[in-house]
């Protein structure tokens, strides 16, 4: 199947391709580059992941049993884990460095998954798109809101397939919750609360003093790509903890904020928020607080009665029950979301279906099933110009920007941050400087 870069009919190296894109709008235009798709030609999706163990394992294992999917290229920084996965998926290429799989395999490459620590996704996924490449990409999109803003813009300049990985939003719990709001089960909303009983694990309140032997199966450099440089410790930052370091991670909030948002945008067609409030402690200068308790404001929307408001919490401390007019002997979940409308209240735990209330008792009604469907299928289907995916990036980049914007928040706690999204600053310009992040020589993103 010709891929972007032989329609273009020559070999486009990635190095290429960024400065022809940083050509053309040095001149004032965009270069597009048509996406390509397996269906119009008869032929199989040809997939790359990025990150093959843990979560983006899982993502690489049912994205491969979609139909007409073939996974050509694999890459990771940990030599077992790329071992692991070439087992399982015989005949695809194997790289540790997701440029020389981008340079030497483009062209046999038509989406890529991108599933490795937050700090890397919008590296990965705005050098694939540049090329032309569809892609999915685990939540929160990215780690930064300039990293973010060029993945929104680089999706719609090329006209890519691409999808957000919070799967749950494909889930019928959440898929109900948004149907039934949608139809005005508790009429206008007025506000909501969304919560996380606890916090991330931190095994470590800074970086040790003195640092541990890389293991010889794992490339240290290539996992910090664009993060300042830092010597490894065991058990710190790779495999699991690193979503607590702020090089790496966005803490809880970044964590599962993206989950639990989902169904209040979806529902309320939520933008960009347009202020932000944290009551929290601060962040430390190396760690994510572990508690935290923020508030984003949201312009009105046709289905809220008026300026709209999510209220954050996680760790030791609670979301406030008071709202949720819950019946005496009812509690909230350990995790979740509830809505408050003008005519009741939904509760919707994290992968259960909601529950209504009035004053204390249940709402009477059914609470029927919207259904499942397969998040990742619906990606590949899309790349062969079968459907649309429902976590696209002109949707998925609002709920990431509110994730990202209460996220430097906690840097300011006790100050009330207006956000101009448009612009893509805060009204304190200490706090504007979260925007970007600091990146390690020769690894800033193309047009961040």
């Amino acid at each position: 199947m010709a891929s972007t870069a032989r329609s273009l009919g020559t070999h486009v190296s990635r190095r290429q391709a960024l400065k022809a894109g940083a050509a053309a709008l040095a001149a004032g235009r965009v270069l597009r580059v048509r996406p390509t798709s397996a269906r119009e030609l008869g032929e199989k999706l040809r997939v790359a992941a990025v990150g093959v163990a843990n979560k983006g394992g899982d993502d690489l294992a049912n994205v491969a049993t979609a139909k007409d999917v073939r996974i050509v290229a694999l890459c990771d920084v940990d030599a077992n884990y790329l071992g692991a996965a070439a087992q399982r998926h015989q005949g695809a290429r194997r790289f540790a460095d997701y440029r020389r799989m981008l340079d030497e395999a483009g062209p046999e490459i038509d989406a890529v998954i991108v599933g490795t620590p937050d700090h890397m996704h919008g590296a990965i996924a705005i050098a694939a798109m540049s090329l032309g490449k569809h892609v999915y990409v685990e939540k929160p999109l990215a780690h930064n809101l300039a990293e973010l803003r060029r993945m929104a813009t680089l999706a719609a300049e090329k006209n890519l397939v691409t999808q957000m990985g919070t799967q749950i939003h494909s889930d019928q719990s959440y898929r109900t919750a948004v149907e039934m709001l949608r139809q005005g089960t508790i009429g206008k909303i007025r506000e909501a609360h969304s919560w996380i009983g606890g916090s991330l694990s931190r095994p470590a309140t800074a970086p040790p003093e003195q640092p541990s032997p890389v293991p010889p199966t794992l490339d240290w450099d290539l996992w910090q790509g664009v993060a300042q440089e830092r010597p490894y410790a065991e058990g710190l930052y790779h495999p699991f903890h690193w979503r607590a370091w702020r090089d790496y991670g966005g803490g809880t909030l970044g964590d599962m904020g993206c989950h639990l948002f989902d169904p209040i945008f979806t529902a309320l067609e939520l933008e960009a928020p347009i202020a932000v409030h944290s009551a929290g402690p601060a962040h430390s200068a190396d760690l994510y607080a572990a508690d935290a308790d923020v508030r984003l404001s949201f312009a009105s929307t046709p289905y809220t009665t008026g300026e709209f408001t999510i209220r954050w919490t996680h760790g030791s401390i609670k979301p406030d029950a008071s709202p949720a007019q819950l019946p005496p002997d009812a509690a909230l979940p350990g995790n979740g979301s509830f809505v408050v409308g003008e005519r009741g209240v939904m509760v919707l735990p994290h992968w259960s279906m909601p529950t209504f209330y009035r004053d204390g008792v249940p709402l009477p009604g059914e609470v029927k099933s919207a259904g499942s469907r397969n998040h990742y299928h619906e990606w590949a289907d899309a790349c062969r110009g079968e459907g649309a995916t429902s976590t696209p990036f002109s949707y998925a980049a609002k709920v990431t920007e509110a994730v990202l914007v209460g996220k430097a928040a906690g840097d300011f706690p006790g100050q009330d941050l207006k956000w101009n999204s448009s612009a893509l600053e805060f009204d304190n310009p200490e706090a504007t400087e979260r925007v970007h992040r600091q990146y390690r020589e020769g690894w800033r993103p193309a047009g961040v």
